[in-house]
């Protein structure tokens, strides 16, 4: 039995089907177009390609956003994919495809594909993060995905940077409205800006060369990361934690992060390990295709 599901990333959309192993057996992707009609249609197109791929038809699919619904309103929020807000993405896709959809956010989805068969597999509680594009975290506990009373636990990125250092001064503006997220501090776009270079991939370049700007910034985002992964730890104490995301790529922060928590956590001992996640950056569309169990199917 094939399962299909769908990544929608801030600079791209990714479709893919699964088999019963957890396999895949299609996996296309396009740029994402930035608006939301056009968005529609290259999900669409997608999936009739995935499908034709696959030889098998979708008869429901799973939808990976950065963003999540609102249980009062039903409309799309907190999505920085800001043309995504306020709309019934999910609603508007059974539509134009004729086919049930179930949605979640990008970073559960991340943490139900890591705790189903990745990193976190075999443990009870498992915290994943996205470093990337945005900042964003997930939550699932004994498999299930933690969504909460107001569909927000795991939102991890619109959190203030806590333990605050004269260089985390001044806080910077977040597309939310809010100053000083963690989303400005330590997803990509903001260590890119800290180390005065276009791309994260550019910091870690000039890393590469010695570069003293380069290496002190990334400095800077391990002790910010570690001190934000702390309040994590503090609530929830997770058995791991999964790191996904353009920044988890970053092999220093598997070596560095656990002594960068470690001061900021209220215990005498943590030994909470962090990984990266096992399935890269298909855990996004698996964990969309996890949304459907097998017995739902």
């Amino acid at each position: 039995m094939i399962r299909f599901g769908v990544d929608f990333g801030g600079t791209k959309i990714e479709v893919a089907a699964l088999d019963r192993s957890g396999q895949f057996v299609a996996r296309v992707r396009k740029p994402n177009p930035g608006s939301y009609e056009a968005a529609l249609e290259v999900v669409a197109d997608l999936l009739a390609d995935a499908e034709c791929m696959a030889g098998s038809s979708a008869a429901r699919l799973g939808l990976g956003i950065p963003g999540s619904i609102s249980p009062r309103t039903g409309l799309i929020r907190n999505a920085n994919s800001v043309y995504l807000n306020g709309r019934t993405f999910a609603q508007d896709l059974e539509a134009r495809l004729a086919r049930p959809v179930r949605l979640a956010n990008d970073a559960n989805c991340l943490a139900l594909s890591e705790a189903a068969d990745g990193a976190g597999a075999g443990q009870a509680v498992v915290f994943a993060a996205i470093l990337g594009t945005g900042c964003g975290g997930g939550l699932v506990v004994d498999g299930r995905i933690i969504e909460g009373r107001n569909g927000i636990a795991g939102e991890w990125g619109h959190m203030p940077l806590p333990w605050p250092r004269p260089d985390d001064e001044p806080a910077p503006a977040c597309w939310c409205g809010r100053k000083g997220c963690l989303e400005t501090w330590i997803a990509g776009p903001a260590f890119a800006r800290d180390a005065g270079h276009p791309t994260g991939q550019s910091v870690m370049a000039a890393i590469e060369t010695g570069d003293a700007g380069a290496i002190s910034a990334l400095d800077r985002l391990i002790d910010r990361t570690g001190r934000a992964l702390a309040l994590i730890c503090d609530m929830v104490d997770p058995d791991v934690i999964v790191l996904g995301g353009g920044l988890s790529n970053i092999a220093a922060l598997y070596d560095r992060l656990p002594a960068a928590i470690a001061p900021h956590v209220f215990s005498d001992t943590f030994e909470t390990p962090v990984r990266k996640a096992a399935h890269g950056d298909s855990s996004g569309v698996r964990g969309a295709v996890w949304l459907w169990p097998l017995d739902d199917a």
